[in-house]
């Protein structure tokens, strides 16, 4: 059931029998040569859905735009500033909070909205003691990275990564990139200014090699993620 294709009196009924619902929230930021500019809220999309699908669960209005602004030296991204993405999740967790809703499950897809997230919740539960907020990275259970230990090893690297650009040829076959990439470049995790960021990595990858995706990996990591964090959105609803 999405949000933006319910009706109102829809969603009220929703609400009489469940108050959780789960957002799904990403980037729109670079993702190396090859690596589509939404591949962050495209994973964290249609592996909320899935989700939805499997627990008759509301699937909120996808936050597309997160905090990239180390992405800014290359075309295409679009940043919030922290403050801004604070600001927004904190309205948007009220301004559902409003009709009824209690139970925030959000599906992130983007290693820069964590902390940015948990410091929003922090102030959330201060303002709304009835509300709780989880915060589910659709790449960090257990079934998930091993199943990215078996595919790329080492070469799953920290950003552009195979496992994140497999998902994104999984929702989008038509929209696969091809592209000859140069030798892996070495990261060292350091991210400071847009600048330095490409002067670092040139083309935008940090220790990936995205040339190792493929639709059936993106299937199995997909469908992994997607078994994972339904249990995670059950314990999270029946959680006091």
């Amino acid at each position: 059931m999405l949000l933006h294709l319910s009706t109102w009196p829809e969603v009220e009924a929703y609400l009489g029998r469940t108050r959780g619902i789960i957002v799904p929230m990403g980037s729109t930021e670079q993702h190396g040569p090859s690596g589509l500019i939404g591949t962050d809220f495209i994973c964290a999309e249609i592996i909320a859905r899935g989700i939805g699908q499997e627990r008759d669960a509301l699937i909120a209005s996808t936050l597309t735009v997160g905090m990239a602004e180390h992405h800014l030296a290359f075309p295409g991204t679009i940043s919030l500033r922290p403050a801004t993405l604070m600001a927004v999740i904190k309205d948007y967790v009220h301004s559902l909070a409003r009709h009824g809703f209690e139970r925030f499950f959000f599906v992130n897809g983007h290693g820069g909205n964590i902390a940015i997230g948990r410091t929003a919740f922090a102030e959330i539960y201060t303002e709304l003691p009835q509300v709780r907020c989880r915060l589910a990275n659709w790449w960090m259970s257990h079934a998930v990275q091993k199943l990215v230990q078996e595919f790329y090893g080492d070469r799953e690297g920290l950003h552009a990564t195979p496992s994140e650009v497999a998902v994104t040829m999984y929702a989008y076959p038509q929209s696969i990139k091809t592209v000859a990439l140069d030798p892996i470049v070495r990261t060292d995790g350091h991210i400071y200014s847009a600048a330095d960021f490409r002067q670092r990595y040139p083309d935008g990858r940090m220790g990936s090699d995205p040339s190792l995706a493929t639709i059936e990996q993106g299937q199995v990591l997909y469908e992994t993620a997607v078994r994972e964090l339904a249990r995670q959105y059950d314990d999270f609803l029946r959680e006091d």
